[in-house]
């Protein structure tokens, strides 16, 4: 029986759910007790989940290629600051993520914690809405990251060829290259996926100190004075508050995709303290790295007016030659952190297309019978890689028309994440404040934590007031995040600086919503029990 045919799925037999002492069959119990039928294998480790959430992050080579996002907004100074404000904000965000995704590690996601937090009236709708913020805000982050490595890959051809002219239809063919890349090692089975983000925790590490060093050793250094005390208000904004608070978003983009590996949850083993651990100490971890290569480059800038417009259309490109006066050290420098980012995009597309594969599975997508299968081979949701890899394919296209528009995919990411995670942190501050989650029982054999059954506390949380205080925070941190997502980068709009991800958003809810009233609200009742106990 296809493992996507819902209707026809019978209750578990008492050998499903009695008798298990392994780790993968206590594994398959709890996804069991959440009312879901496990169908995926799991091939990941805490190390290799570990490896899988550092790599999503790359919080430090994200600082590199955005950080200018902060330093014209913001200024050196305001670029530090900023850093440590979204550093302690995405970690009071991650620490609630980590709360849920202990209570219920599915694919879903937002949209399960949704339907299991918000009250019964509400719950569908709810539910549905969250699910689609989730849909968006992945499908943008990894369509950014395919365009980030397309265009890095361009950069490092202008670098070594000052005779190539660059095209945007260039960068879209080379955005498509890694699209396939990402999408050949999805589509092959067993541990490919989990060996490959492990080499790759190696590379993020030793290709930090691969560029900290010679950077650090060979630049020109600015004053202690000139990095932690200069601001810049280069937006042309009205006050230099504002300007720090629009020049957040560089910072927060480095850190997009904490939940990445709440969509790999039913691969996991031991998902309900794995992921928690591997959400955690990869802010820990990349948070680290990222700061201090922030300071690093802001110590390194040497002639950053020379820097905004090198013809690479990446001013660090331009800061490594100037430090080590090397095409060749410079292309070195640049090409590890090509590398990363072609490797970032093979792990989003697996948390994108897990997540897309889950709702579809609970009917929140149109088509949903072909996006939920699984190849019963591979155990891979490989219907889902396709579609979410053609979505970001067609996305591509903007850029041949405007490589501006399609920046604003950065915007649409943060805003399409963070309003998913708003929405169910507001669920669990209320449901904590009330007392209306309790504490688990390894004898409890009865469905928890989906909509309409009890709700009980996984292995990691918070216990009382600090896990409050730390909701509370991560809450304000997140409107603040959102609310500036949508702003321009400066004070004076024109068509080439607008900032057109609102419409992105809203658009998508629009359509969403339409589909919701049409079709949706007879066919998605939110996350579908598929087996009892």
């Amino acid at each position: 029986m296809a493992s996507h045919e819902l209707k026809q799925i019978a209750p578990a037999t008492s050998h499903e759910v009695e008798g298990r002492s392994s780790s993968k069959e206590t594994d398959d119990v709890n996804l069991i007790r959440l009312g879901k039928r496990p169908v995926l294998k799991r091939n990941f480790g805490l190390m290799s989940m570990l490896g899988f959430s550092c790599t999503i992050l790359i919080t430090w080579e994200g600082i590199v290629v955005l950080f200018l996002q902060a330093f014209q907004n913001g200024g050196p100074a305001g670029a530090v600051y900023g850093f440590i404000f979204v550093w302690a904000g995405v970690a009071a965000t991650f620490v609630v993520l980590s709360e849920l995704a202990s209570m219920a590690p599915t694919s879903g996601g937002q949209y399960h914690w949704c339907s299991m937090l918000a009250p019964p009236s509400a719950m569908k709708l709810f539910s549905y809405l969250t699910g689609w913020l989730t849909v968006i805000g992945w499908q943008a982050t990894f369509a950014t990251s395919c365009f980030l490595s397309g265009t890095l890959i361009q950069g490092l051809i202008v670098l070594t060829n000052s005779s190539y002219e660059p095209k945007n239809w260039h960068g879209t063919l080379l955005f498509w290259a890694v699209a396939v890349f990402s999408v050949g090692i999805n589509s092959v089975g067993g541990n490919l996926l989990p060996r490959f983000e492990g080499l790759i925790l190696i590379l993020h590490i030793l290709g930090f100190f691969a560029i900290l060093i010679p950077l650090t050793y060979m630049a020109d250094h600015s004053s202690a004075q000139e990095v932690f005390t200069h601001f810049l208000n280069l937006g042309e904004w009205p006050t230099q508050g504002l300007s720090f608070f629009i020049g957040l978003v560089g910072c927060v983009f480095a850190f997009a995709g904490g939940d990445a590996a709440v969509h790999m949850s039913e691969e996991i083993t031991n998902a309900a303290v794995a992921v928690p651990r591997s959400i955690m100490l990869s802010v820990l971890i990349n948070g680290t790295l990222g700061f201090s290569m922030l300071i690093a480059m802001l110590f390194c800038l040497g002639d950053i007016e020379a820097a905004l417009v090198s013809p690479t259309g990446y001013p660090f490109m331009a800061i490594f030659l100037q430090a080590t006066h090397s095409v060749a050290g410079t292309a070195t420098m640049g090409s590890i952190i090509t590398t990363m980012g072609i490797c970032t995009s093979v792990g989003m597309l697996a948390s994108t297309s897990r997540q897309f594969w889950s709702f579809a599975r609970d009917r929140g997508i149109p088509g949903w019978r072909l996006w939920s299968r699984v190849t019963p081979e591979s155990a891979i949701p490989i219907y889902s890689v396709g579609l979410t890899t053609i979505v970001a394919c067609l996305l591509a296209l903007i850029n041949i028309g405007s490589s501006v528009a399609f920046n604003d995919l950065v915007s649409m990411s943060i805003s399409g994440l963070y309003l998913s995670y708003m929405i169910v942190a507001s669920l669990l501050l209320y449901r904590r404040c009330t007392g209306g989650i309790g504490s688990s029982k390894s004898s409890d054999d009865a469905i928890v934590n989906t909509a309409g059954a009890k709700l009980v506390w996984g292995p990691f949380h918070l216990p009382g007031i600090w896990g409050i205080l730390v909701n509370t925070f991560a809450l304000l941190y997140m409107t603040i995040a959102v609310f500036f997502s949508f702003w321009p980068p400066q004070h004076t709009v024109t068509v080439d600086t607008m900032n057109f991800s609102v419409v992105g958003t809203v658009g998508v809810i629009i359509l969403s919503l339409v589909y919701y009233v049409l079709r949706a609200r007879n066919v998605y009742e939110g996350p579908i029990v598929e087996i009892h106990i």
